[in-house]
């Protein structure tokens, strides 16, 4: 069990009469047994007046954390699309499902469907048939409950060079571009200002001046920059679309780096080509196949 440590200062000549030398036993009783653990120290110099005070690391066991199995996962079952006034699916019975706080890649040749997938999940577009829903697991690693629809409003995409769409003359407003323009109360401009320091930070944009004009940052803090308008309300789900097009080495390890401690607190599902560099954070991976096909292929 991980303890943390407090500072309690004793007066040694007040609980401990010594001459000029003496023992002294301190207990420590664990939190995890009922054994006590006795540490003998020698000292020589207790009856200095300059060695009268010592301090003593006292240890307090933190509270147990109760850890529950209990799951869920974004489901996707059956789904086909066929854009009005076409003839032809696009996408063809898709069915995948992904663990929460996890990282999913979908990988495959361009124009076979991966982006029309990211649109329907983000609820741009509706499935022609098939679902889209959360699925919460119990223990036994069954359904407990009914499926949950998957609400557009808890879902954040980050579209190909998004900085293409960047459309305010500061970093603060373009965070707050699609923030509700009507008078909210005090509880929602106090949740939205703690979102916005959150994500500031979660993206590594502390050091920018929210004053600066998204467009004359670097390439890497223009993506850092779109993956925080996303965070301000903390989505279920984070999208991303070829989050490393266009980048230098550097911003793309940045952002490799960055998309590893997102996934310790959000589920992630990525398309991108390249799967070199982001191997390592893939816990699920699907390839499309032309004419709309999902299909399992670990890396």
């Amino acid at each position: 069990m991980s303890l943390s440590l407090s500072y309690l200062t004793i007066d040694i000549s007040s609980v401990i009469k010594v001459p000029c030398a003496g023992i002294i036993q301190i207990h420590e009783v664990t939190s995890s047994s009922s054994s006590i653990t006795t540490t003998t120290t020698t000292s020589s110099k207790l009856s200095s007046p300059l060695h009268r005070f010592k301090r003593f690391y006292i240890r307090k066991p933190k509270a147990l954390k109760v850890v529950s199995s209990e799951y869920s996962c974004f489901e996707v079952k059956g789904v086909n699309y066929r854009p009005p006034g076409t003839q032809h699916n696009l996408l063809n019975d898709v069915n995948f499902s992904l663990h929460e706080k996890s990282l999913g890649l979908i990988f495959g040749r361009s124009g076979s469907g991966k982006t029309t997938l990211l649109q329907l999940l983000a609820g741009l577009s509706k499935p022609t048939s098939g679902s889209i829903y959360i699925q919460r697991y119990g223990e036994d690693g069954n359904p407990n409950q009914s499926p949950e629809d998957l609400p557009p409003e808890r879902v954040g995409i980050v579209f190909q060079f998004p900085e293409r769409y960047f459309l305010a003359d500061t970093v603060l407003e373009e965070v707050t571009f699609g923030w509700p323009r009507q008078r909210g109360g005090i509880q929602l401009k106090e949740q939205l200002a703690l979102g916005l320091q959150r994500a500031i930070n979660s993206v590594g944009l502390n050091g920018i001046s929210l004053d600066e004009d998204p467009h004359a940052l670097s390439g890497g803090y223009k993506r850092r920059l779109a993956l925080a308008i996303q965070l301000v309300q903390t989505p279920d789900l984070l999208i991303l679309d070829e989050p490393l097009a266009g980048l230098d080495w550097k911003a793309r390890a940045d952002v490799v780096k960055l998309l590893k401690n997102l996934k310790k607190e959000l589920t992630l599902l990525v398309v991108s080509h390249d799967l070199k560099e982001l191997s390592s954070l893939v816990d699920q991976s699907w390839r499309m196949e032309m004419g709309g096909f999902l299909k399992k292929e670990p890396m």
